[in-house]
Parts: structure tokens; C-alpha cells; sequence
């Protein structure tokens, strides 16, 4: 694979160190703004990256096959269609885009031209997260689901100052059911598949949800959600049955160890260790997929991030959290 990487921030600098080392993958260029674009060079130069520019169609001249798009969420589908028309894979930050008109465009663009188009969502690709999936049988009949992600961002006091940064910006599609809240979707549709209906109770502040609580009803149980950007608490996921319960014991983005609790007392226990280094198993299965041509499991995959989209743009909108692009 032959990555091109539009974005600098945050994501973007966590993750080159893994990157750069994964087998198969030739990172060839970064696109940054004009703004950013001494960092970008600094940036190419610690981690011996050819190229960079402040155009994405110069990045998309660099030899590439593939682009990483980590640019803010509004911004998601504008890169994504213009790399896919351009006879470019994709590999996009969550959430893949706005909303679910948007992501089931691209869906059908990228399988119009045979391309592969990948929401980069880590919990999907931990073997920890597939551990779960294989004890689920074993608990009886599940009974509650939970899922809580709530990290204090460290631009809330920003925008309680009345300084609106993109993760808080409805124009731009932030607040917290588009940030953390996706990762507790996939941890839980990913598992038990599309619900019956869900509701989202959102603490909402200047028109954007800054907190809440995603109840998801499936026929015989339901699942509860909690996000937040503005208070801390719990990162845990726990599903129970009537003969046993799991427990994740981190972030839904990271799962972490994952313990099997059965009630007449047995216990096991699993830890893939990656949660330390969260990229590596997503990159390492695109990669795979990107060299071996497996088209395939790209588009099973992108069916679980429309399902995840249809179903978040439905709670948001219901929840009167209304965006330019919807």
C-alpha cells in the first residue's frame, strides 16, 4: 500500500510512529494546510516521508494508491468522494462522514469503481473485541448491555469561554454522540447487529450535544450508551446474561482486557495488548486487504459503518441536533 495522509493533528501524530513501522505500507506524502504546512515538513522530516504539500491534488500526484483522510468530521465526505473519483482507495477517520445519505453515496461510489473504502474505527479490529463476540453464547440470554466512553475534552473550557472548536461546532459536526458515542455504536451494533429502535437523550449547549445516553431497544433486551466531552466517568463495557456477564475493561475504542464471569463461578480472561497501541490492528487488516485485493471484507466492513451512520443520524436528528449538511 502506498498511503498519502491528508492532516496533521492530533490523530495524525499519534499514529505515524506505529505507521511508519507496519510492514507493506509505504507512507509517500502528507497534505496540511497552508497553515500547518511547516509543521507537516517538520513532521516528514522526523519520520522520513518524502513528500508533503498544501494541495490534495499534488498529494494524489505522489504515487499513491491510497488516502488517509484525518481532517475534521465536515470535511470527511468532501475528501472522500474527491479520492475515490481520483481511482483512489480510502481510509477515513470516524465517523466515515455527516450523515447516512453521505456515507451510503460513498458506499456506492467506492463499489461503482471496485474501490475500497474503510472507516478507521479500532474496535472492531481487536482480537479482544472478537473474543467477546465468541463468549456471547455462552452467557444464556443477554439481558442489559452497556457501553460508556466519557473523557473531559480539553477543549470544553475553551467553549464554555465561547470559544467554539470544531469538536463542538454543529456547523462543522461535532459534539459528542459524532465523537466518542460512535465507538460505543460499533461496539454494540458490531456485536448484536441493527436494533428495533434507539433514542438519544442528549445534555445539549450552544446546539450541540456535549453529553449523553444512547438507549438502543433490540427485541429481548436493551443496550445503554453513555457519552461525554464534558464530565469524566466509567470507560467500560458490560453485557449480561442469564448465566454470565462480560466486562471490557476500557474505552469501547480501546475494549481492553475483556473477562468472562459465569455465575457458578468460573472466570476467563483475554488481553491482546494493543490497546496501547490502538492503530496497529486496523492498519495491519487494511493493508492486508488493500495488497490482496480483498474487496470482499472491505465491504463487509463498510456495511457495519452505514449501519452505524443510519442509526446515528437518526438519534441525532430525533434528538434535535441538526447539521448544515443533513
Amino acid at each position: 500500500m502506498k498511503l498519502g495522509i491528508v492532516g496533521s493533528g492530533m490523530i495524525v501524530q499519534e499514529f505515524l510512529p506505529s505507521l511508519v513501522r507496519l510492514e507493506g505500507l509505504e507512507i509517500t506524502g502528507i497534505q496540511g494546510t497552508k497553515n500547518s504546512i511547516g509543521k507537516v515538513e517538520e513532521i516528514c522530516e522526523k519520520y522520513d516521508i518524502p513528500k508533503f504539500t498544501d494541495d490534495f491534488n499534488k498529494l494524489c500526484e505522489f504515487g499513491i494508491d491510497t488516502v488517509y483522510i484525518a481532517v475534521p468530521n465536515f470535511l470527511h465526505f468532501e475528501y472522500c468522494k474527491k479520492a475515490l473519483e481520483k481511482g483512489l482507495n480510502v481510509i477515513v477517520e470516524k465517523p466515515m462522514t455527516t450523515n447516512y445519505r453521505q456515507a451510503k453515496e460513498l458506499s456506492n461510489l467506492a463499489k461503482e469503481k471496485k474501490l475500497f473504502l474503510f472507516e478507521a474505527i479500532t474496535t472492531l479490529y481487536f482480537e479482544n473485541y472478537k473474543k467477546i463476540k465468541d463468549w456471547i453464547g455462552k452467557i444464556g440470554d443477554v439481558k442489559l448491555v452497556q457501553s460508556q466512553y466519557s473523557q473531559y475534552s480539553s477543549r470544553y473550557d475553551a467553549f464554555k469561554r465561547g470559544e467554539i472548536l470544531p469538536v463542538f461546532d454543529p456547523e462543522k459536526a461535532g459534539g459528542a454522540l459524532m465523537d466518542l458515542g460512535l465507538y460505543n455504536l460499533h461496539y454494540v451494533l458490531g456485536l448484536f447487529g441493527k436494533p428495533e429502535n434507539v433514542k438519544y437523550y442528549a445534555n445539549i449547549e450552544r446546539n450541540i450535544d456535549t453529553s449523553g445516553v444512547l438507549m438502543i431497544e433490540y427485541e429481548n433486551f436493551n443496550a445503554m450508551c453513555v457519552c461525554a466531552k464534558d464530565s469524566e466517568g466509567e470507560r467500560i463495557g458490560v453485557i449480561q446474561g442469564s448465566e454470565g456477564k462480560i466486562v471490557s475493561e476500557e474505552a469501547p475504542g480501546l475494549v481492553g482486557k475483556v473477562t468472562l464471569k459465569m455465575y457458578d463461578g468460573t472466570t476467563e480472561s483475554f488481553d491482546d495488548g494493543f490497546s496501547k497501541d490502538r492503530v496497529v490492528p486496523e492498519f495491519k487488516a487494511f493493508i492486508r486487504a488493500v495488497n490482496e485485493n480483498d474487496l470482499e471484507f472491505c465491504y463487509k466492513q463498510l456495511e457495519k459503518s452505514l449501519l452505524v451512520s443510519e442509526v446515528q443520524t437518526k438519534a441525532r436528528i430525533e434528538a434535535g441536533i441538526r447539521f448544515p449538511q443533513d
